[in-house]
């Protein structure tokens, strides 16, 4: 028997199937060949089409059964790992009000920052654990506002996860991890923010069935079925966000340790036992996935929106066969890009920054001294330098940083950006050969092993390497200052 798990991003759907005994990964598919388009209608705003989803995940899902010759019968459970923060409203016959408003999106700030001044820091603080910033909450009060009519048809409101689900098996559900990181849950008393709605004037009605993390949810329907080649009736055992979900699938469940990841978007995501807030604004606080009203464990989420996303963006502008020849380009420049400096912070308002947009640059450009390896060293090294600078907020909070763990893909397969990142925070690195989809998969296996039996079965599974900090950072740290000193003043 086999689960399969998806990882829904914004860029495209990675599905993967294990075996459901023992874990072990069959294979990992990548939906669509192309990546994935995100609307943009107006400055600052960014939009995806759900339905478009809804066919990678069909067709993802053929695609691995095809490959690997599985019966839908032997499929046992699904996990669904997804881009958070996003928002989807559907209208009383399960239908899309309005393209769906995803995590990048910016247009809610000024939201976030009103509902932050009317409720108060101390509240906000007390029970959400955050300000509203321009999360899922703030993108609905949006649509409350400014899109009045497509709001009076919203009858319930999803994080694409949710929707995936939703298509999966007709049934409107979430969870109370997702609704944390849409900031619509109440910390103190443990359950769905409903005062916050109320004082937009919002029925309780719009927050769908809250059902479990891990263990069943419900099941595919007919019509399910019918579109991905499943079998009616499979259970779906798991839903996360894709944070939370890469810290589960790289054991990332108590303090000490910090996951990462550098796709699209750049993550920290720690661990804490404490409801205590130290910061309220730049990085956030949602229930980690093995959370429980008796044992408190709370993601510390710091989000760089523009990481990997730069990172493509410079690979489009340059006569380049791929990500490969930028990285053997960097490698023939020296440690600081010979004075070239890069802020890669072009992806919308980043929250580190106070939810300022400064736009990504380049400063200290010299035509006669520059040249493509330097423009790939540098903007390595400022996406390198705006992890170190949020680790640096983390740990102003208390966040240790003992052990940084990531999956072996996208910028963490860079040796010039471990090494940077190793060399400033002097923090090991340790990397792992599996991905979101896997995680979600083998999560499935926790309604039959419970939590901990999972954990012994599956911890250091899938290890690769381990990146060391090199001893003489001078020339690191002397680069990053630099950078820091001019991020400053922006």
């Amino acid at each position: 028997m086999y689960f399969i798990g998806y990882d829904l991003g914004s860029s495209s759907l990675k599905t993967a199937l294990v075996d459901s005994e023992t874990g072990e990964t069959l294979t990992v598919t990548k939906t669509p060949a192309e990546e994935l388009g995100i609307d943009a209608p107006h400055p600052g705003w960014a939009e995806q089409n759900p339905e478009l989803w809804w066919q990678c995940i069909c067709e993802g899902t053929r695609k691995i059964l095809s490959k690997t010759k599985v019966a839908p019968e032997a499929i046992s459970g699904i996990g669904i790992a997804y881009q958070m923060h996003g928002l989807v409203t559907l209208n009383h016959t399960g239908q899309c009000v309005r393209p769906a408003i995803i995590w990048c999106d910016s247009r809610a700030v000024s939201i976030g920052e009103q509902t932050l001044k009317e409720l108060g820091e101390s509240q906000c603080e007390e029970q959400l654990l955050n300000e509203p910033g321009n999360f899922t909450a703030s993108k609905l009060r949006w649509v409350q506002q400014e899109e009045p009519e497509a709001f009076k048809k919203t009858e319930t409101f999803f994080l694409p996860g949710d929707y995936i689900a939703y298509r999966l098996s007709g049934k409107a559900q979430t969870t109370a991890s997702g609704l944390s990181e849409g900031i619509l849950w109440d910390f103190k008393k443990g359950q769905p923010a409903y005062w916050l709605l109320r004082h937009w004037g919002m029925p309780d009605t719009l927050v769908p069935e809250i059902v479990p993390t891990f263990g069943y949810q419900s099941k595919v329907s007919k019509s399910g079925a019918l579109d991905t080649g499943l079998r009616e009736g499979t259970p779906i055992l798991y839903r996360a966000g894709d944070q939370p979900n890469n810290a589960f699938t790289l054991n990332v469940l108590e303090p000490g340790i910090v996951a990462a990841t550098g796709g699209t978007s750049g993550v920290l995501y720690g661990i804490t036992a404490s409801p205590e807030v130290a910061e309220l604004r730049r990085f956030n606080h949602f229930l980690h996935v093995n959370h429980t009203p008796e044992r408190l464990r709370i993601g510390q989420l710091l989000c760089i929106n523009g990481a990997g996303s730069f990172y493509r963006w410079l690979k489009d502008q340059l006569d380049v066969s791929g990500y490969d020849e930028m990285n053997i380009l960097a490698e023939t420049v020296p440690v600081g890009s010979d004075g070239l400096l890069c802020f890669p912070f072009g992806n919308g308002a980043e929250r580190m920054l106070d939810n300022k947009s400064i736009g990504a640059s380049f400063s200290g450009l010299e035509f006669n001294r520059h040249h493509k390896g330097h423009l790939c060293r540098a903007a390595l090294e400022g996406i390198a330098f705006a992890f170190r600078y949020g680790m640096e907020l983390m740990e102003g909070s208390g966040l240790p940083f003992k052990t940084i763990r990531a999956g072996n893909d996208n910028l963490f397969q860079s040796d010039i950006f471990t090494t940077t990142l190793a060399a400033l925070g002097q923090t090991t690195i340790e990397l792992f050969e599996v991905t979101g989809a896997v995680g979600a998969a083998r999560a499935c296996m926790v309604e039959q092993l419970g939590l901990e039996e999972f954990i012994e079965r599956t911890a250091g599974r899938d290890y690769l390497a381990t990146v060391l900090p090199v001893k003489e950072a001078g020339d690191y740290r002397i680069a990053y200052l630099r950078w820091k000193d001019e991020l400053q003043k922006k």
